[in-house]
């Protein structure tokens, strides 16, 4: 099994802390998620149905219709290495860890790029993986690279696959507006920056065929009924989304700021988290882990991930924290 954030009840354990006593930083979701209402009893005492509106609000948000609702990224992330024989398959040096798993786990050969070497290494690959912005470093690149990558790559029957799951906060940057060219397969997913990972919600955009062996492959009722009525209600809040683009952009800001006053500026983030990379990483997490404050720690690098505080308590209480580490 593969480490992801939000262990909550390990570092509890693990520091002695109980768990409402955490501030936990280390998932990288919008701790302002969008607000639930009630949900219809019909949502529970039924089977869902495909044609409820979740399908129509989510082409409407994301601008194309060629799209799968699956039960979070997760099993598109399982399911599309098992669409192709083994290949050639591409991702950064430091990606969400889920992608190579899997990849590699259906006898595809994995290789790693930094980013300035993609373009030069493209011709030996089948298939380019990239998270964008990546997750956890949070490099982007430009959509005329993109573009062009998936035009390289399709031309040989091959794939250029974006995990935009950290994309809604700088939609104008997403490679959405090109779904239905071959070769282009792009996930989205609820969790993020709707603060809705309990959902387990997400999207696969490709090409019709693709999505019809996904489907297949997938079974029907994928996605719960309650959370079929939230996440189109969530999609077609508008003025929310509007706004929280706004504050996650001033509180991305915040974060970046405040690791930088302490010395620890970020090597990279997002609207949504800020990444730092450096030996000093495994002794920052445990002094803010002993003082119950949870961030996302990679072996690799090594480096940490810091999500958004909650509230203004959160934020001084990180702010305190950091002061006491700038004084050892």
């Amino acid at each position: 099994m593969l480490e992801h954030g939000g262990g909550i009840l390990r570092a509890a354990a693990q520091y002695g802390i109980a768990v409402p006593d955490w501030l936990d930083l280390s998932t990288g979701l919008n701790p302002q998620g969008w607000p639930v209402p009630a949900i219809s009893p019909r949502s529970w005492q039924r089977l869902p149905e495909d044609n409820d509106g979740l399908e129509q609000a989510a082409a409407d948000y994301y601008g194309s219709p060629l799209l799968l609702p699956v039960a979070g990224s997760q099993p598109a992330i399982q399911l599309l290495p098992t669409l192709r024989p083994p290949c050639r398959v591409g991702m950064l040096p430091l990606c969400y860890a889920e992608h190579p798993w899997h990849w590699e786990q259906h006898g595809h050969t994995l290789s790693r790029h930094a980013p300035e070497d993609i373009d030069t290494a493209l011709d030996e690959l089948d298939v380019l993986l990239l998270c964008h912005p990546n997750n956890p470093t949070g490099t982007t690149f430009a959509r005329e690279q993109l573009q062009d990558w998936r035009a390289r790559l399709a031309s040989r029957g091959g794939w250029l696959v974006i995990d935009e799951a950290f994309m809604d906060a700088t939609p104008e940057h997403s490679l959405l507006g090109d779904v239905g060219l071959p070769g282009l397969i792009v996930l989205r997913s609820i969790g993020k920056f709707f603060g809705l990972a309990g959902a387990r919600v997400g999207f696969v955009f490709a090409w019709p065929a693709l999505l019809q062996q996904l489907a297949e492959a997938i079974g029907p009722w994928s996605i719960n009924g309650p959370a079929r009525e939230v996440v189109k209600l969530a999609l077609q809040d508008h003025a929310w989304q509007l706004a929280m683009r706004g504050q996650l952009a001033a509180d991305s800001q915040r974060l970046q700021q405040l690791l930088q006053d302490y010395g620890l500026t970020p090597a990279g983030g997002s609207r949504l988290f800020q990444w730092l990379h450096g030996a000093h990483c495994p002794a920052l997490f445990d002094f803010l882990a002993s003082r119950g404050i949870l961030v996302r720690q990679f072996a690799d690098g090594p480096s940490l991930r810091f999500g958004l505080p909650p509230d203004e308590a959160g934020w001084q209480r990180l702010e305190t924290a950091l002061t006491q580490w700038e004084r050892l």
